[in-house]
């Protein structure tokens, strides 16, 4: 194992209990395994689903106690005897799929976070809010130097996420894309990633507050669910023919946009969910479902090459993600915050403070 110079003990937010809170102490730091490298993580980005984890809401199990986060943006600081591909010193970011099996059905077809065996950052295993995190080598995702680590930390998991969903919309240049949950930390990307492919975007949430960086961030058009009258008709009306959008991306955190999702896209359109609210079914009309040929599929987490593409998009400056950085000492009030639902763009934890 090859290192500089890394202290015994950093500080962490760690979770003991179910519902929290989390809490600020020092942890040992641990050295990586043969496939591991240790990274000195500088900022980590909340996610939605870390307060998920934090509530036990989902149907998968964490690990207790735990250290959650999986948008840790650092600096390689010691590897081990296996790894050759990175080096000390250079930019690395830890995001949600932490490792799998790689040699699985689904990571030889390039679909690793589908791996039965794979282990998440934050939920399975210890994630980035701490100051030294652990990470197979073969996961780590490759941040060029160039890239500012407190600002290219949402890509990793929010951008990652966003991106993968376009593709697997399978929506062109010039059509239609609705971006429900428009403005949160997802959806601020959603938007960005899709005006750079050439995509027409039509940003729904609620308030002008929101109307207002939606359109600054290139949407097109805008519906505010808390004014509209008929949203289905609103979206439609927003595109040219009136046919309804070619696709949408739902990021929702409440289960009424599932369900509104397959009335206004048009025949031969594709609904994506990303967005998981906890105990939340999704219906829809089977004959018109069959009728119009819609079709219904979710969206995960990004493999490799995705993560890869994803931050060439923002490293060539074409996307910004709005956050604001706080110490990683304020992270319960954060969480306080997004259960509030006042977040606008995304919170960026620094670990120094």
């Amino acid at each position: 194992m090859t290192t500089t110079e890394i202290p015994k003990e950093q500080w962490a937010q760690v979770l003991e209990a179910i519902n929290g809170p989390v809490t600020y102490k020092k942890i040992p730091v641990r050295e990586p395994g043969p496939d591991e490298v240790l990274v000195n993580v500088k900022y980590s980005g909340v996610c939605h689903s870390d307060l998920h984890v934090l509530h036990g809401d989902w149907a998968l199990e964490a690990k207790l106690p735990l250290v959650g986060g999986h948008e840790g943006a650092g600096i390689v600081v010691a590897r081990g005897s296996l790894v050759t591909e990175l080096d000390i010193g250079d930019y690395a970011g830890i995001k949600l799929m932490n490792s799998t099996c790689l040699d699985c059905t689904y990571c030889n077809q390039s679909d690793e976070p589908l791996c039965e065996k794979a282990q998440l950052s934050g939920y399975t295993v210890d994630g980035t809010f701490q100051q030294y995190a652990i990470a197979k080598a073969a996961h780590v995702a490759r941040i060029p130097k160039d890239c500012k680590l407190d600002a290219v930390a949402p890509i990793l998991c929010a951008g990652i996420t966003v991106y993968k969903g376009i593709k697997e919309s399978g929506v062109r240049p010039g059509q239609y894309l609705v971006v429900v949950g428009a403005d949160g930390g997802l959806g601020s990307l959603a938007i960005q990633y899709a005006r750079a492919m050439g995509i027409e975007v039509i940003a729904i949430d609620g308030g002008d507050e929101k109307k207002d960086l939606c359109l600054k961030l290139g949407a097109s058009t805008y519906v505010d669910f808390l004014t509209s009258k008929n949203l289905v008709a609103d979206v439609k009306a927003a595109t040219a023919d009136g046919l309804g959008p070619h696709a949408t991306l739902i990021l929702a955190v409440s289960p009424k946009p599932f369900q509104q999702a397959t009335e206004y896209i048009r025949a031969r359109g594709v609904v994506v969910c990303i967005g998981m609210p906890p105990n939340t079914m999704f219906s829809a009309p089977v004959f018109d479902t069959v009728l119009r040929m819609i079709t219904i599929k979710g969206s995960y987490v990004g493999n490799r090459l995705d993560t890869a593409e994803a931050i060439e998009f923002f490293r060539k400056g074409l996307i910004h993600a709005p956050y604001q950085t706080v110490g990683l000492s304020k992270l319960q009030e954060v969480y306080k915050i997004m259960e509030e639902g006042k977040v606008i763009g995304r919170y960026v934890v620094d670990t120094s403070r």
